[in-house]
Order: structure tokens, then sequence, then C-alpha cells
């Protein structure tokens, strides 16, 4: 027996409030939960700043990482298990790409990614392929293994069947985040019929295809998705924090590039403002990190970045009006010499964040973030898209929703008194 193949003596079981149990009987799975980039994991939020405005999104990477794989377990081995589409030989690297999809995450995610230019799926490839725990542990299934495994993180793996159960517009994925961070939250509307969803699901070649049958449950499951991402995901309040997060780390990163002298210096920012970070420097990077620093800066002699900092850990956060950049980049311009003006930097004080999503799409060729649809399986056998068989997907398929929101801090322009008449004029503009 190899290591691939080896199980474990008994099986283990991680008690889940959304699955109620994840079962690992595989020595990999196990030795791979245990290895300390995965345990990393406990320290990244799921939702990023989302816990200042649902308090209860707590939860984190670790737990949707399990989730995922669980989910991807059941898959294969309770519905594909001995039907003739399905390759049992890519049972396990499907498990590990499942439980491993998050390995690169960093602190807050993506707000993180978009100030330093970082890609957290490159980093999750090369904590797999790097000289780290996670790559001794897969080297001992077979030197190639490692490799599989990142093939599927970055969807260039020969078996589509296999990326589309972690990538695709109804994968392992998305059924764990949004059943985990609807009950985290403590919505309602992330909920949908995973159980019947699974039962209906087929392996055909290149990809994952659901019976006809269960069409109702796939099209609960879109409109839970867009219900989540502008009910939670884009909330205004949660988008607050994550622009002042954004300004503290930009302000950060300019007062190094000006030499000035942090009473706290950022040792553990310094290969990430000089764009050389290395697996090593990003891997030492957590939440308990970063909040470290901003706890810290709140005591800089740099006024933007203490009060920045004070904001974020004190709740403290920015007001918003509705913004439409195609009609009012008149205003953001009278707004920002008015700013000026009244003393306040409008680079870290006057932002407008946009948030846009595409709930469903069908296939586009060669277009940027190419999306696999989600096929139906006939009763005649027939593949068919699923918006040509449901009216409610096809009134919303290809229909992309934008949302911009202009934030700034409107304590600001309550304390600056000895500036009342501009003051006034800022206040007319964003009632205008």
């Amino acid at each position: 027996m190899g290591y691939g193949t080896e199980k474990l003596m008994e099986e283990k079981v991680f008690k889940d409030p959304v699955h109620r149990y994840v079962h690992v009987r595989d020595r990999v799975i196990w030795d791979l939960v245990g290895t300390k980039e995965f345990q990393r994991l406990r320290r990244i939020k799921q939702l990023g700043t989302t816990y200042l405005t649902f308090h209860g999104a707590e939860h984190s990477r670790f737990s949707h990482s399990l989730g995922v794989y669980e989910i991807i377990r059941r898959i294969i081995d309770d519905v594909f298990k001995g039907r003739p589409e399905w390759n049992e030989e890519e049972r396990l690297v499907s498990l590990c790409a499942g439980l491993l999809h998050d390995l690169g995450h960093g602190p807050f995610s993506h707000s993180f990614e978009k100030v330093f230019d970082l890609d957290h799926e490159e980093f999750t490839q090369k904590i797999i392929l790097g000289d780290t725990e996670v790559n001794a542990v897969l080297m001992k299934v077979g030197a190639d293994f490692p490799k599989k495994v990142a093939e599927v993180i970055a969807k260039t793996y020969s078996n589509k069947q296999v990326v589309s159960l972690i990538s695709s517009q109804i994968d392992a994925d998305r059924m764990d985040y949004l059943q985990r961070d609807a009950y985290y939250t403590g919505v309602s509307y992330g909920h949908f019929d995973m159980e019947r969803i699974l039962r209906v699901m087929r392996p055909r070649e290149d990809q994952v295809v659901i019976k006809q049958s269960g069409m109702h449950a796939v099209e609960d499951y879109i409109m839970s998705r867009y219900q989540m991402y502008w009910q939670v995901y884009f909330h205004p309040v949660s988008r607050s924090a994550e622009v002042i997060l954004t300004k503290i780390l930009h302000r950060a990163k300019h007062l190094h590039e000006k030499y000035y002298s942090f009473k706290q210096h950022p040792i553990h920012f310094y290969s990430l403002f000089e764009d050389e970070t290395t697996l090593e420097d990003y891997l030492k990077l957590d939440e308990s990190i970063i909040l470290y620093y901003f706890q810290m800066w709140q005591e800089e002699e740099d006024s933007i970045l203490s009060d920045l900092c004070r904001r974020f850990m004190n709740r403290n956060l920015f007001q918003y009006v509705e913004f439409d950049p195609a009609k009012e980049y008149k205003k953001m311009a009278e707004l920002s010499l008015l700013f000026k003006k009244a003393g306040i930097d409008p680079d870290y004080y006057l932002v407008v964040d946009s948030s846009s999503d595409l709930p469903y799409d069908f296939y586009r060729p060669g277009e940027e973030e190419e999306r696999l649809p989600i096929q139906l399986l006939m009763k005649n056998n027939e593949i068919r898209e699923l918006s040509r068989e449901s009216a409610i997907v096809d009134a919303i398929s290809g229909k992309r929703r934008t949302d911009h929101k202009l934030y700034f801090p409107a304590d600001f322009l309550s304390d600056y008194t000895s500036k009342k008449n501009v003051k006034k004029q800022i206040q007319a503009l964003l009632d205008r």
C-alpha cells in the first residue's frame, strides 16, 4: 500500500456547523491539515472586514477549506463512485485541491491583494510547489503529485471534470462559502438545497452536469448567491471598512517611500513595499500581524496614518452617498478642491468604491474570466445550457450589476469649524 492510498486506523471527524461533520480517512488529508501552512488559515478571516458589519462573521479560511474538501469528498465517494464517466484515480488530487484551494490567501484577502498587486492563487501554487510542509506531504504521494494539485488550482489540469468541482459556476467552493457565510452572518439569503444538488450531479466528459430534475434547486442556488453578494459581500458598511484598510496600507507604503521614521517600524511590510515578497515573507503574514501594526500605528506622528488606524480599530468608519461616476465626475473634482481647502487630503478621505457582480453567464469564448456554463442533463441524454431551460436564469444571464458609493469622513466635516463656509459647500455638493 502506497502513501497515497493509506488510510487512518480510525476515521477522524471535525465538528462543523454547516456540514455537521467533516470526515477524514485518508492519511494524506490528515497530514495536510496538520501542516503549518494550512494551520495559518485559522488566522485569516473568510470575510475580511465583514465582521465590522455582521459581528458573527469571525470564521476563517481554515473552516471554509475543510468545508470545500467535505463537499468534494461527498460528491466523489457518494455520487460519482462506480460511475464509468468518473476515473477513481482522480479522487486524491480532487480532495487535495479542494482542501488547499485557498492556501495562498493573505490577511484581509482581496483588499490586501489590490494594494500590493498580489494574486492569492499564484501564492497557493507557490506553497504547493515550494519548500513547504505542504509540498513535503504531497511529494510522498508521488514526485509529480504537487504539480497535479497546482494545475487544478490554476485551472490547467488535463481533466476538466476535476477542475469544475473546484472552479465553475456551481462548484464546491461556492456551495460551501454561501452556506457558511450565511450561517455566521446570521442572514437567510445564502441557504439553498445542497443535498438535492449533490444528488443530481453527474460526471461527464470535461465537466460536471446537473440532471434536469434538479434544475429548480440550481435556480435557488443562483438566486441565493445573487442575494448574498448584494446583501452581505457588497454591504456598504463593510466596503467602508475596506476603504479605510486599503488607505492605511497605501499611506504606510507612501511614508516608507518618503523615508518617514516610524515609531513602530513595519518590518513585516518591507518586502511588500519593495515589491520583493518571497514565499517565506508572505507566510509570516496573517491578520494578527496586520492588526498589531494598526494598533501601534494609532500613536504615529503622521496624522493621516494614526487617524485611519484609529478609525479602523475603533470602527469609526466613513459615511457614504450614492455616486454615478459617469454623470458626477465634475462633482468629484469640486469636492476634491473643497476638501483641500478644508485641510482634508482627498487622496485618503474622499474615495469612490465600486462593486460589480455577474450572477450567471453563459460561455463567452476568448473573453476575460471565461465562465463554463451550468449544463443540464436532459431525460433524452441531451446536454442543454441552463439558461435555455430556465426562465429565471435566462432573465439574469450575462447581466452585470454595478454599484458605486462615495465615501468620506462625516465627522471631519463637522470638526472643521474654522472652515464653515467650505464645510457648507462640501455638504451642499454631497447632498446634490
